[in-house]
């Protein structure tokens, strides 16, 4: 019904518009009168100034000259407009053709729209994801689903799978948009069930920050975004909406806006100028600095998840892994980290292992975490089978390298090693 009452409102405002062009006796505005006493009052200034000693009598002539050709000028444009309107009004098609155009192409969009279009469905970006991950396909949005089919293929799924936590986020999804983007009860109920079995999940995620906004509790929606954005991978399809909404709410609770985390602390353009006439390790040190300097801060305010991830990373960058994995730590004690940032933990971790010597305990227990989250991830399943060998456990070493060894290609550079390692320890 809305829709018709706009439609209406739209076409009564364009034949208003319009209503000029469809009479016959439109009158036309003729600017050359208008022009033609405009250059009359400036020869008559022209002739004052002269006249009161004010201009010499060369520069009077020159402007009198100048003025005398916009005259001839507007004269012979006004003949010319003359002629293309004569040769229009003959034809007539210059009155009809503009507000038919203008009449018939909002009902032609309209039509269509009415027809294909679903203004109370909100975006679904966390679709494609988790699709990816290995959970059943979403609905396209090309194809002519409603809301009732999602939503009733999402209980079937949940019916079929229960503890599926794509399942059980995917029926979340559904009554959210059923109730035209109010995460009702259920839906929250659906979604606190993904996150018991998946606490990484983003779109359980996000719908929960959604429901804490609209429950008024901005500050609560705005730390659960940051904490998701602050583990979702760079390239992820759903970070430019996290990002909007995020504004959004701040703006709308009159917080202040938080700017997307980067992997190092951003120099203002006093510093970089500064850095700019720096040698390579005056440089190097400036970056340290900061980096420090974004330590000190952290310590302040142990509570701030999404910050310790960036200490981690910049920790990492410059090749202080120790302090890396204690970063890594503290973000993971506020909140489990996901895959990536594991792996990211892992590899701080490993780096600090000399030579031919075995993982330390808290990279063996990082590590086992990953191989939990990732059972094919290489880097587990090589260092977890150093640990195993080094604790006598030669079958479990030799079951983890096999299974690397063949994820390995043919002309991997670590294949002879392993094969010897495996070898070795059969």
């Amino acid at each position: 019904m809305l829709e018709f009452l706009l439609a209406l409102l739209t076409t009564a405002t364009v034949g208003a518009l319009l209503l000029p062009l469809l009479r016959a006796s439109a009158r036309r505005t003729e600017r050359l009168d208008s022009a033609l006493a405009i250059y009359r009052d400036q020869l008559a200034e022209i002739e004052r100034e002269r006249a009161a000693g004010a201009m010499p009598e060369a520069e009077a002539a020159a402007a009198r000259i100048e003025i005398e050709r916009r005259i001839l000028a507007a004269a012979g444009g006004a003949a010319n407009t003359a002629d293309t309107k004569a040769r229009a009004d003959s034809s007539g098609l210059h009155r009809f053709l503009p507000p038919a155009l203008a009449l018939v192409i909002p009902l032609l969009a309209l039509g269509v729209y009415l027809q294909i279009g679903r203004p109370g469905l909100p975006a679904a970006p966390f679709s494609a994801p988790n699709s990816a991950r290995g959970a059943p396909p979403q609905a396209n949005p090309n194809d002519s689903v409603t809301i009732e089919q999602m939503l009733a293929q999402a209980r079937a799924r949940v019916a079929e799978r229960p503890d599926d936590p794509d399942a059980l986020s995917a029926l979340g999804e559904a009554l959210v948009l059923e109730a035209d983007g109010t995460v009702t009860p259920a839906a929250r109920e659906a979604f606190g069930k993904a996150l018991a079995t998946r606490p990484d999940d983003p779109r359980a995620q996000f719908y929960l920050g959604l429901h804490e906004a609209q429950s008024g509790d901005s500050k609560a929606a705005v730390a659960r975004w940051q904490a998701l954005e602050a583990r979702s991978p760079p390239d992820a399809p759903w970070l430019p909406m996290l990002r909007s909404e995020i504004a959004r709410v701040s703006r709308a609770a009159g917080m202040p806006v938080p700017q997307a985390p980067s992997g190092m602390p951003q120099p203002s353009r006093d510093q970089v100028e500064a850095m700019q006439n720096l040698d390579p390790a005056q440089r190097q040190q400036a970056i340290r600095s900061m980096v420090e300097g974004l330590d000190a801060k952290m310590k302040e305010n142990p509570g701030d998840r999404a910050g310790w991830l960036r200490l981690a990373n910049a920790w990492k960058v410059l090749g202080e892994n120790a302090r890396a994995a204690d970063a890594y730590a503290r973000a993971d004690a506020l909140t489990p980290l996901d895959t990536k940032a594991l792996t990211d933990w892992a590899e701080a971790h490993v780096r600090q292992i000399a030579p031919g010597a075995a993982p330390s305990p808290d990279a063996v227990a990082v590590l086992q975490r990953l191989e939990k989250a990732e059972p094919r991830n290489a880097l587990a399943l090589f260092y977890l089978g150093a640990s195993s060998f080094a604790a006598g456990d030669k079958a479990g070493a030799v079951r983890r390298w096999k299974t690397l060894l063949a994820l390995l290609p043919a002309d991997a550079p670590i294949r002879p090693m392993l094969e010897e390692r495996i070898k070795s320890a059969e």
